[in-house]
This record gives structure tokens, sequence and C-alpha cells, in this order.
């Protein structure tokens, strides 16, 4: 007859090592972790205490604990002190340890924020600075349902350029924005739910005399010739990109780069530089608003494509396809979505700007044209 052990399952062989694990691991806690990487950072267990907002003898002691509980399992403590005054030298094992921390707290961070989201705990919406105004109203429409539910809803800025990149890389569920995009279908937004709110053509704004540039129209193909005002980046690199290529750069007549738009239209303006500036079709209509004192003086000559694929920017809501029908309509993702929908419906009933009472960005009044009003 065999001797009578524990009742159970036989544990297996990952089941053992995790059984048999040194006291000293076990009582390591997140919270030393956590101390480690911060004197790792800060240098010294005083510079620590302050991040922390603790006592120096605190961090002390957990560093001591460490030490000691590392020393009986590795062989060699984490850190050695070198002298008042200097920060503490961290070894081998140190190092080490100070890597798995970071991966071991950021993992377990990353894993509560992901169910929080599938539980719909917590909500990451982005935004271009004109979308906000488009986010805030439909908000307003949640706001009471998800603080009543508990559900928090954290927003941050979004540039252009990094829209649907944000959206891939998951560090957003929702985004509102503008992409490049070309009319009928483009396979870049295959990926993602779009909400369209408004599209646009491509103008030019030029301070050129019209025996230099006729308009009202010219051929894509005559900017080959034109003297330039580019963007370092966003929306209008993108069309250059994809009519002239990636080096398109040394292909056209750079007159001038700017950061912002806002310093393209104060140059135009100024004479000091002669040349065109490449934007939204909805700038362009604007450059004559009153509201828009930065286009003053400007004439806007529409851009007849004859060089590569039509194209417009596209302003709307963006969200990974499918994410939402996987989810309950009661998910703070699917009620936002719904909120800017009616927020929508609303404003072209209006057919006013969410952003109306403010003054409004020229850059990005390109995606406040509404094209029913042409």
């Amino acid at each position: 007859m065999s001797e009578s052990g524990a009742l159970g399952p036989p544990a297996t062989g990952g089941q053992n090592r995790l059984l048999q694990s040194p006291l000293a691991l076990m009582d390591t806690t997140m919270d030393q972790l956590r101390t480690l990487i911060v004197v790792h950072e800060a240098g010294t267990a005083l510079g620590a205490a302050r991040v922390l907002g603790r006592e120096q003898s605190s961090v002390q002691k957990q560093l001591d604990t460490m030490n000691r509980n590392f020393r009986e399992l590795c062989g060699e403590p984490l850190v050695r002190k070198q002298g008042r005054g200097k920060d503490v030298l961290f070894t081998g094992t140190g190092e080490t340890l100070v890597a798995l921390a970071r991966g071991t707290l950021g993992d377990w961070l990353e894993g509560i924020h992901e169910s929080r989201r599938r539980l719909g705990r917590t909500l990451v919406v982005g935004t271009t600075r004109f979308t906000l105004g488009y986010l805030a109203d439909a908000g307003e429409r949640v706001a009471v349902e998800f603080r009543e539910r508990g559900i928090e809803l954290k927003v941050g800025h979004v540039r252009t350029r990094d829209v649907l990149a944000r959206l891939r890389a998951k560090e957003v569920d929702l985004v509102c924005g503008s992409v490049v995009t070309r009319p009928g279908g483009d396979p870049e937004l295959d990926d993602f739910d779009v909400m369209e709110w408004r599209r646009n053509g491509v103008s030019l704004l030029t301070n050129l005399p019209e025996e230099e540039l006729p308009g009202p129209t010219v051929e894509a193909g005559a900017l080959r010739e034109l003297p330039l005002v580019i963007s370092a980046s966003g929306l209008m690199n993108g069309v250059l990109h994809t009519w002239f290529g990636a080096d398109y750069r040394t292909r056209l007549r750079v007159a001038a780069e700017i950061d912002t738009v806002n310093y393209g239209f104060e140059l135009l303006r100024s004479g000091l530089l002669r040349g065109c500036m490449l934007v939204t079709k909805g700038v362009a209509d604007a450059a004559g608003d009153p509201r828009v004192g930065q286009g003053r003086g400007l004439r806007a000559v529409e851009l007849v494509n004859d060089t590569g694929p039509r194209l417009e920017v596209l302003l709307g809501a963006f969200t990974r396809r499918g994410e939402r029908a996987e989810l309950d309509p009661s998910h703070p993702l699917n009620r936002l979505w719904g909120a800017l929908a009616l927020e929508d419906a609303r404003w072209r009933r209006e057919q006013r700007w969410p952003t109306e009472g403010l003054e409004p960005d020229p850059f990005e009044l390109a995606n406040s044209y509404d094209p029913s009003e042409s």
C-alpha cells in the first residue's frame, strides 16, 4: 500500500518550479520593485525618496532588504554604496533585476489597463486640435452616464500625421482627426471603421500676380515650376509624397519650409517671399473670410490633378475595424461613437462649426469645410 500524501493532481514541471520558489523571492513586493527602478533612475536613496514622497530611511530599508535577499539568491547584492553623496553602483545582478522589474510592472499595468478597456472601465480617445470641439460636444451627451458608471474617459492630443498610427498601435480606442485619402475607397482605411464628417480637395494659396499664375485653376504638374512654401510634416506632405514621390523636396522648388501653416500665411502676406502654399480647399475658401485675418490679401487657385491619384482630406472619427461590433451596445466605445454620430447630424442640420465662437485656426478650417455649401 502506498504511503498517503497530499490529495490532488500531481504537480507539473512548471508547477513544481513555482511551488519551490525561494521564500526570499516570494517576499519581494511590487512596491520594492518600483523603489528599485526609481533608485536606478534617481541614483541615490535620497533622490528616490523625493520622487516617491517618502522618508529616505524607508527607501533605504527596502534597498537593504532586497540586497540581503538577492545576495542569498544570486550571490551578489543589487547595489553597492560608493560613499557619501555619490550615486549607488548597480551590480550586474542589479541591472538585470531592474530590467526585469520594468517588464514585470509594465506588463501588470498594461494587463490591468487592457482589462479595464475590455470591461469598459477606461476609454482612451485621441483628437487633433480642431476635432476637440467635435469630441467635447459629443462628450456632453455621455458625461452623466459615464460618471454614474464609473467610466474613465482619457483624452489626448494626436498630431494629424499620427491619426491612424496611434490606432494601429492600440494607444487609443477612438481617434478624431483628418487623413489624406482617395475618393471611392482607399486600402489605407480597410483596417478601420470610419465615421465621415467632411471631405476636402486640395488648392493653392498664393501672393503671385495673376500674370505669373493666372488661375482660377492650375494643373498639379505645374507645382514643379512654382516656388512653394511647404510644411515640415502633416497632411500636405502626404499629398506631395503621393504625387511626386518620397524625394519630392528635390523635385520641387521649395522656397521655404515651415512648422505651422499660420507662419506660412504670415510669410506670404509679408511679401518677403513670393510663392504658393499647398492647402486644403477649406483653407483656400476661407482665405477671404473676415474671421480669418491670416488669409487676407492672398489668392486661391484650385489644383486640377494631372499627376497622380485624386486625393482628398477626410475628417472624421476612426476605430479599429470590427472592434465595436464585438462589444455590447452599452460599452463606452459604442456609446461615444453613437454620440458623435448624433452630433454630426446636428452640425449638418445647423451648418455650423463645433468651434463657433472661437477664432478658427486656418489650417484646421480645411477640415470644417462642407462640400454641400459650394
